[in-house]
């Protein structure tokens, strides 16, 4: 249902942006993928993409710290039509508390997490609106809704994403542009997966109690989404179903905010 329509997804190389860049293929997009990691990686990454979905991908490695080079990757965007289907998906993390917290690590995680989403948008607008249609999908979190200890940078970006979201819906209510931002929360990925190894180890317990222990009371279904899950709910605020959609903020989190 996407054919013709090219999308760009933001921190794109594994993870859940990865799921959602080859939920949108599978839906007839053209992909540009953006992020970092091991080339052959995501050489393979985009080859797969091609050959399964029959689709072109591309790869461009801007770092979403720096506004100019997230200004030249939308204008390369051109030469396969520009960019239809924005997914602003890039995201670091940093864990201390506040009196702990270093400044570069408040200042990186503010400038990924939150600028390069109105970099990223302020850059796309243009063309949407000389197309008459576009979407921009923020991925937020559930911890865009509420916060946790010891995330005050990861928690401020996300709460100013949503923030964001409702300002770019309500600038092009009417105009066949919509902006909504997807909430997960838990997301079996390789960084959680990480994660979980880790709390195996220095708990000595099993990898499915450890997965259990970082569910927590956090996630009341006691199960993790997956980045699939959050692909197609990303093609479904994609298509003609949810034209009506706009700036919403919409949880993946096993009923967390629900608390």
């Amino acid at each position: 249902m996407l054919k013709g329509k090219v999308a760009l997804v933001t921190g794109s190389t594994s993870g859940i942006g990865l799921g959602i860049a080859r939920s949108l293929a599978e839906a007839g997009a053209d992909i540009i993928l953006n992020g970092f990691g091991d080339a052959t990686e995501i050489d393979d990454a985009k080859r797969a993409i091609e050959s399964e979905f029959g689709v072109k991908a591309r790869y461009n490695g801007a770092d979403m710290t720096q506004p100019e080079a997230i200004a030249s990757m939308i204008s390369a965007a051109e030469e396969m039509g520009g960019v239809d289907i924005l997914v602003n998906n890039a995201g670091i993390q940093h864990t201390a508390p506040v009196e702990e917290f270093p400044p570069s690590k408040w200042d990186a995680i503010i400038a990924i997490n939150l600028s390069s989403v109105f970099h990223a948008s302020r850059a796309v607008l243009p063309s949407m609106r000389k197309k008459g249609w576009g979407r921009i999908i923020n991925t937020a979190s559930a911890h865009g809704l509420v916060a946790s200890p010891e995330k005050s940078a990861y928690v401020a970006a996300k709460h100013g994403v949503i923030g964001l979201t409702k300002v770019i819906a309500l600038e092009t209510a009417g105009s066949g542009i919509t902006c909504n931002a997807i909430c997960p929360g838990w997301v079996r990925t390789p960084l959680v997966e990480k994660q979980i190894e880790k709390i195996a180890e220095e708990e000595g317990i099993s990898i499915d109690e450890a997965a259990g222990r970082l569910l927590g009371g956090k996630q009341p279904s006691k199960a993790f989404a997956t980045p699939e899950q959050i692909g197609a709910f990303a093609v479904f605020l994609s298509g003609s179903a949810a034209d009506q959609i706009t700036g919403a903020s919409l949880p993946i989190d096993g009923g967390w905010t629900a608390q």
